[in-house]
């Protein structure tokens, strides 16, 4: 019952609940929905073992009511309270057990379905939303909001069914006794509440800001730990935790500030409520009404037996309070994610007839408002190699999402060989259409299952081969396993590696039009040498999209294409851009004065994907294509 604020990773949750309320949301019952028999059943159980844990208190009472009144001991008097007291007590264990058991069960088959549930839709997300939002909400959903659920579903929810069942049984009981001491018994219970009230005023608000002030944390340790090196290397290394600890400081400012305007009222809470200070309430005050005759000392025995049963529920509202909240802000994070929009399939599919792509009047916006892409007319050939370039944020990523749908357009049509990209089945579409992107994602799997992810029935030898083509086979060779390392645990790859082993993937997926992103950015040369021979195995026949943010890695591709806010400005060949003098020249003599050669031209690389190369040769031989 505490009103100090919640453990960190919860605060954001606690923020955005209703404290008032302990009714389950509507996210929360229509998760809720397949398992709410069971449930059901588990809260009748354990309601049950909470009020039979009571009889034994009231037994006891009663037997030493009868030991105490004068009378001769008599063993028919005093044994069917023995047995009523042996009886409840076997009746609660064996209800709370059933109670536990069948709400873990029920919450079992809750996680195993809502994880399906989850499987199953986001496989049907846009990719584009995904690799926009990263993994964090993806994890958040299955694996932190599924817990939450399962704390709520199957111990928060007896939890609070036992805490505020016992109590009006014990409590009723109590009355029939002596209606004095029983209302004395419910004064700590309502002090209790108006202390707690006090202590939790403005506790919503000052819950944002606990959210509020931990992030300013996560961002500077994030910016701290990042930017070290910078600061260290400019002879500044003890400038580098400056935010980090203002925002650490003006965290622990605001938490004392927040424990010192509670502190009073939230012990004094926690003190009405304690069963010490209620026992010794109920036996002062009970000690009075026996020396005064208004009742005997066998009739006090109950009041110190069950009283402190009374104001039990006070003891444990903050933390229930608190895992409702989280099961709440749980339930709400994970409808959202399965009511986001899912990829239409056709209704009625086609198969596209060739490879030739088309993209006519195509304008697309990621939040219906503003158009980052806008009347854009683009044909790409079979065979022939175009290069999507322009300035940071023209709209080359975008535009080169649309193919593999990772987004749908807002306007126009993309076409691949005549079908419609949102007419052809996912399957067919990713059998024809494959990208090698800067992030490469690997799986905590074998390097021959990685390499595979592209074609699962694929043999050895053409995962090898592959492999070989990617100029990735020798560093395989040299891992403790070969092609049987897994990777993700002692064995990481390299940034221009892990390139390479996705440029397999694609290799072996074959897939006849592929989008490629500029997979040099961040290689050293000697990676980048490798990485420009596998492009040119990749490249061999195939028709490529390619975002370039070097001009230099394209200029012998077929057309270049210049985006400017979102529009198509300028297309040509490299020198027919030259001559036109536009803005693809102003780019080129950019990036020309930013790193020149000896002879006074573009810095030195080998095309990134225009020209078929000797890799080509290493996979020709059992194509299967």
């Amino acid at each position: 019952m505490k009103s100090q604020p919640p453990e960190p990773g919860r605060a954001a949750d606690a923020a955005t609940a209703d404290p008032g309320t302990l009714a389950a949301p509507p996210p929360l019952r229509a998760l809720a929905e397949p398992v709410r028999g069971r449930l059901a059943v588990a809260v009748a159980l354990q309601a049950l073992a909470a009020l039979a844990g009571v009889v034994p208190f009231i037994a006891v009472s009663r037997l030493a009511e009868r030991l105490t009144d004068g009378s001769p001991a008599d063993g028919d008097a005093l044994w069917p309270w023995v047995t009523v007291a042996c009886v409840a007590g076997l009746l609660a264990l064996a209800c709370g057990t059933a109670a536990g058991a069948l709400a873990h069960l029920a919450d079992n088959d809750l996680q195993l379905a809502l994880r399906r549930r989850l499987a199953r839709h986001i496989g049907r997300l846009p990719l584009g939303r995904l690799t926009d939002r990263g993994t964090g909400e993806v994890k958040q959903a299955v694996q932190e909001d599924v817990g939450a659920l399962h704390t709520l579903f199957a111990h928060t929810l007896l939890d609070v069914v036992a805490v505020l069942t016992a109590p009006v049984l014990a409590l009723a009981y109590l009355f029939t006794v002596d209606w004095r001491l029983a209302l004395i018994s419910v004064v700590p219970l309502l002090l209790g509440v108006f202390l707690f009230s006090r202590a939790m005023a403005g506790a919503a608000g000052q819950m944002a800001e606990f959210g509020a002030a931990l992030g300013r944390i996560s961002a500077a340790a994030v910016e701290f730990a990042s930017g070290i090196a910078v600061f260290k290397s400019f002879g500044r290394g003890g400038k580098a935790h400056e935010r980090f600890v203002r925002a650490t400081e003006g965290f622990a400012d605001f938490f004392s500030g927040w424990v010192r305007s509670t502190l009073v009222s939230s012990t004094a809470a926690i003190l009405v409520v304690s069963p010490a200070v209620v026992l010794l309430l109920l036996s002062l005050l009970g000690a009075v009404l026996v020396t005064q005759d208004v009742m005997t000392g066998a009739e006090l025995v109950p009041f110190l037996l069950l009283g402190p049963a009374v104001t039990a529920p006070m003891g444990v509202v903050g933390p229930r309070i608190q895992q409702i909240r989280a099961g709440q802000a749980a339930a709400v994070r994970i409808v959202q994610l399965l009511d986001a929009p899912t990829l239409p399939e056709p209704t009625e599919p086609a198969l596209p007839e060739g490879h030739h792509i088309a993209l006519r009047g195509v304008s697309f916006s990621y939040d219906g408002d503003t158009e980052v892409l806008s009347g854009v007319d683009l044909d790409l050939a079979p065979g022939t190699v175009t290069a999507l370039v322009g300035p940071s944020g023209s709209g080359k990523s975008t535009l080169a999402s649309l193919l593999p749908r990772f987004h749908d357009v807002t306007a126009g049509t993309v076409t691949l060989g005549g079908a419609d990209l949102r007419d052809i089945p996912a399957t067919e579409l990713y059998r024809r259409v494959g990208f090698v992107l800067q992030d490469v994602r690997l799986l905590r799997a074998s390097v021959a299952d990685n390499i595979r992810l592209g074609r699962p029935d694929a043999t050895t030898a053409e995962v090898e081969r592959c492999a070989r083509a990617a100029r990735l086979h020798d560093r395989i060779m040299e891992l403790p396993d070969g092609y049987a390392t897994e990777l993700g645990t002692a064995v990481t790859l390299s940034g221009g590696e892990a390139q390479r082993l996705s440029i397999a993937r694609a290799l072996l997926a074959d897939a006849p039009v592929l989008v490629l992103d500029e997979a040099t950015a961040y290689a050293d040369p000697h990676s980048e040498a490798l990485i420009q021979d596998a492009l040119s195995a990749l490249a061999a026949g195939r028709t490529l999209l390619v975002i370039a943010h070097r001009l230099a890695t394209v200029r012998s591709a077929d057309r270049i294409v210049v985006l400017e806010d979102g529009r198509v400005t300028e297309q040509g060949r490299h020198e027919d851009l030259l001559t036109a003098g536009g803005r693809y020249a102003a780019l080129w003599e950019a990036q020309r004065g930013q790193g020149p050669d000896e002879n006074g031209g573009a810095p030195r690389q080998r095309s990134a994907a225009v020209g078929s190369g000797r890799a080509a040769d290493d996979i020709r031989e059992g194509s299967t294509r």
